[in-house]
């Protein structure tokens, strides 16, 4: 049931990025947190997504903005890799209390509370309509894509913050997609680079299963998502999405996952 349930969340939001305002990372993370320890549940979201965006990137290269991808992306992959550090040390920061609901034991810890907050503040930014024209002159392209890369590299989360920097280059939407493709895969490659570590040390082996499913499902979201590109924003889909998210950031927080 977690395989089916995370292969059809994959496939769904793979092809819901091509046009809503979430991304596939923003989704899939808090399903796979459902099953998996956070910081797993991190680094497996973050295979997929890149695995994913890799996929994008044959489909999308030749509309890329390389100019852009040097001032923002260069930046993002450094500081992904200092974010997905700060992601294990607070992963091994001792909880910071504990209490009992429904007869069980509920641990709030750091790096829960941390990935909750985050995902409430990009839930803010991708949902509220006056901070999607938000935009930051071009000039503070490398500060964007350190503070996105660090979030990115810390929680997974990047595509909001990325768009408020990016939407002012004056990219087609087309470009605007493959730009923001390939920033996506120098972050994921950065911080798979310190996930491998937790990932080997924990058995890797033991989450192909789940994996692998869950690529296969993200590819075809892509090919579904590509055909429909033009079409405009399902704010339904969105409300939807939304509402589960805050959901999971709330029980996030409270230790409840």
């Amino acid at each position: 049931m977690s395989v089916i349930l995370i292969c059809a969340v994959a496939l769904a939001a793979s092809c819901l990025t091509f046009f809503s305002g979430f991304g596939l990372g923003t989704i899939l993370m808090p399903v796979f947190a459902i099953f998996f320890p956070l910081e797993i549940a991190i680094a497996l979201t973050a295979v997929v997504h890149f695995l994913n965006n890799i996929f994008k990137f044959v489909l999308l290269w030749k509309e890329a903005d390389w100019r852009v991808i040097g001032k923002f992306g260069f930046p993002a992959f450094i500081f992904a890799w200092g974010g997905a550090k700060g992601l294990f040390l607070l992963e091994k920061m001792p909880p910071l209390f504990t209490y009992s609901f429904l007869g069980k034991e509920m641990i709030v810890a750091p790096v829960k509370l941390m990935v909750g907050f985050l995902i409430l503040v990009f839930l803010l930014l991708e949902s509220l309509p006056f901070l999607g024209k938000v935009s930051v002159p071009q000039r503070y392209l490398p500060l964007g894509g350190m503070i996105s890369g660090f979030l990115g590299g810390l929680s997974g989360h990047q595509g909001a913050l990325r768009s408020v920097f990016l939407i002012k280059c004056g990219l087609s939407k087309e470009t605007y997609i493959a730009t923001g493709v390939i920033i996506a895969c120098l972050v994921d490659f950065s911080r798979i680079s310190v996930y491998s570590q937790n990932l080997i040390a924990s058995g890797i082996q033991e989450y192909w299963p789940v994996v692998l499913p869950a690529v296969l499902s993200a590819f075809t979201g892509v090919y579904l998502g590509r055909r429909f590109m033009k079409k405009v924003t399902m704010k339904f889909v969105q409300v939807i999405v939304s509402g589960m998210l805050l959901a999971i950031a709330v029980l996030l927080g409270m230790g409840m996952i």
